[in-house]
C-alpha cells in the first residue's frame, strides 16, 4: 500500500466525513442544504481508485449516541492512509447514500477491519438500520468540473 500524498486530479478534495467499507459504517444523520457554500463534492483523483458506495435507512432508534459515534467514525476514518474522502447524500424519506474514496483495496481493508469501526458496524446493526447495502468498485474514469474555473477534464468536455 502506497503512503505517498495523493493530489486530486483537478477540484479541491472535500474535508471528508465518514465512510462505509463494510456493511454498516456510521454516516451523517443531517444532510446539508444544497444552496450551502461549503456543499463541495469530493474532488477527481487519478484513476484507479476505489469508490464504496453504502446505502441506508436508519431505525427510529438513530439518535443520540449515534452523532457522537459518527463524529468519532469521521475522525477515525481520517487517519487510514490511502482514504481520499467521502461525500454523503441524504432524502427526505429518510434514505442515505455516503460514498467514501479510497486509493486502493488495502485501504478499504484496513478501514473494515479497524476495531472501533467493526465496534460502531455491529451496534449499526443492532440499533441504527433498519436495511442498508454496500458496493464496492473501482474507479477507472474520473473528471471534475467547476463553474467559476470552467471544465476540468475528460476529452471533448465528456469525459
Amino acid at each position: 500500500m502506497s503512503h505517498q500524498p495523493i493530489a486530486p486530479v483537478a477540484g479541491p478534495a472535500s474535508a471528508a466525513a465518514s465512510v462505509a467499507a463494510d456493511a454498516a459504517a456510521v454516516v451523517p444523520s443531517v444532510p446539508v442544504p444544497l444552496s450551502s457554500p461549503a456543499v463541495m463534492p469530493v474532488g477527481a483523483y487519478e484513476p484507479p481508485y476505489y469508490a464504496v458506495v453504502f446505502t441506508s435507512v436508519k431505525t427510529e432508534a438513530a439518535v443520540g449516541e449515534y452523532g457522537e459515534t459518527n463524529e468519532r467514525m469521521e475522525e477515525l476514518v481520517k487517519e487510514i492512509p490511502g482514504y481520499l474522502g467521502m461525500d454523503y447524500a441524504g432524502s427526505p424519506g429518510g434514505l442515505s447514500v455516503t460514498v467514501g474514496y479510497f486509493r486502493d483495496a488495502d485501504a478499504i481493508e484496513e478501514w473494515r477491519s479497524n476495531a472501533e469501526h467493526r465496534a460502531a458496524q455491529k451496534r449499526g446493526r443492532s440499533e441504527w438500520y433498519e436495511r442498508y447495502t454496500l458496493h464496492v468498485a473501482k474507479v477507472e474514469r474520473s473528471y471534475a468540473f467547476e463553474r467559476s474555473h470552467g471544465f476540468e477534464g475528460g476529452p471533448g468536455g465528456h469525459g
